[in-house]
C-alpha cells in the first residue's frame, strides 16, 4: 500500500502537535505565574465615597480596629456604621461635595453600598479573628493600606496562595503587638522567630492546616 503521507509531512504534523502542546503548557504557566506574582497590579476599587486609607491610617494614624471593630472576635472584620464616619465628619468637611453621599445616607437612614475589595467565593470559609489572634498581621494579606488613596487587592487570594502560608506559617507570623502595624517587615531571622511564635501561639500542624475541611466547611 502506498504511503499516504510523506516522511516530511509526518514530521511536520508531529512538530505541529508538539508546538500546540508547548503553547498550551506555556499558557498555563503564564496564567499561574500571573495569578500569584502580578497581584500588586490589581486596580483600585471605586467606591461611592473615595475613602482613603492613606489619609485616615497613614496621615491621621487611625488604628484598624477603630473602624473594623470585630476583626479580633469575629470571622468578619466589620464595616464601620455611618455613625463612626460621622463622629468626625459631622464637624470636619461635612459640606465637602465628595462626602455628600455619606452625609445624605446618614441623615436619611439610607444604606451606603460599599464595593468589596476582598471577596472570597462562598465555598471558602475565612475567619479574621483566628488569623489576627494567631500572629498574622493585617498587611500580610491586605498590603500597605496606609499608602492606598483607594484600596486595591495585593494578593491573588487563590488556593495556592493560602496554602503557601498554611504550609509554612513561620514565614509570616509576627508578635502580637505588631499585628496592626502596617509598616512591619519580617526581620532577618524571621524563620527562627516565626517558629518560636508558632509554639507560643499554639499553631496547629501543617497536616491540620492543610486539611480540606479547614477552609471548606
Amino acid at each position: 500500500m502506498a504511503q499516504v503521507f510523506s516522511p516530511a509531512a509526518v514530521l511536520g504534523l508531529k512538530l505541529l502537535w508538539l508546538g500546540i502542546l508547548a503553547a498550551l503548557i506555556a499558557a498555563a504557566v503564564v496564567y499561574r505565574v500571573n495569578a500569584r506574582t502580578d497581584a500588586p497590579a490589581f486596580a483600585a476599587i471605586e467606591q461611592p465615597v473615595p475613602f482613603s486609607h492613606k489619609h485616615h491610617v497613614g496621615d491621621d494614624g487611625i488604628d484598624c480596629r477603630y473602624c473594623h471593630v470585630s476583626v479580633e472576635t469575629s470571622a468578619f472584620a466589620g464595616i464601620p456604621p455611618l455613625a463612626t464616619c460621622m463622629s468626625c465628619h459631622s464637624q470636619l468637611f461635612n459640606d465637602a461635595p465628595v462626602l455628600k453621599p455619606l452625609v445624605d445616607a446618614y441623615r436619611t437612614g439610607a444604606a451606603l453600598s460599599w464595593t468589596r475589595v476582598h471577596d472570597l467565593p462562598d465555598f471558602v470559609y475565612f475567619d479574621h479573628s483566628i488569623h489576627v489572634n494567631k500572629g498574622v498581621g493585617c498587611s500580610t494579606c491586605h498590603g500597605p493600606v496606609d499608602v492606598m488613596p483607594l484600596t486595591w487587592r495585593v494578593a491573588s487570594l487563590d488556593m495556592q496562595w493560602c496554602l503557601d502560608c498554611h504550609r509554612a506559617p513561620e514565614k509570616y507570623l509576627r508578635p502580637a503587638d505588631r499585628i496592626f502595624d502596617t509598616r512591619w517587615e519580617p526581620p532577618a531571622d524571621q524563620i527562627a522567630r516565626g517558629n518560636a511564635l508558632k509554639r507560643s501561639y499554639h499553631i496547629r500542624t501543617e497536616r491540620h492546616l492543610t486539611m480540606c475541611s479547614t477552609c471548606h466547611r
